[in-house]
């Protein structure tokens, strides 16, 4: 009978270990919709930034110009 002691702890583990799981997925999950909303963000402001550039002076955006030191 010392095997179900043991089993029932073993048991206990696993769901504690599943639970955390679970919830590190759900952070995770969580966290790439806010990184994928961000890029968004971030790739329509260089956008608007870009057009800016391009209609403010006709000139290169700076974002595609080479350093000055190149």
């Amino acid at each position: 009978m010392a095997i179900e002691p043991r089993l029932q702890a073993s048991e206990e583990a696993i769901a504690h270990l599943t639970r955390a799981v679970d919830e590190l997925s759900e952070v995770v999950a969580r966290q790439q919709r806010e990184i994928d909303a961000l890029t968004r963000r971030v790739a329509m402001l260089m956008q608007r930034e870009a057009e800016r550039e391009t209609e403010g002076g006709g000139t290169i955006p700076l974002a595609d110009q080479r350093p000055p030191h190149w």
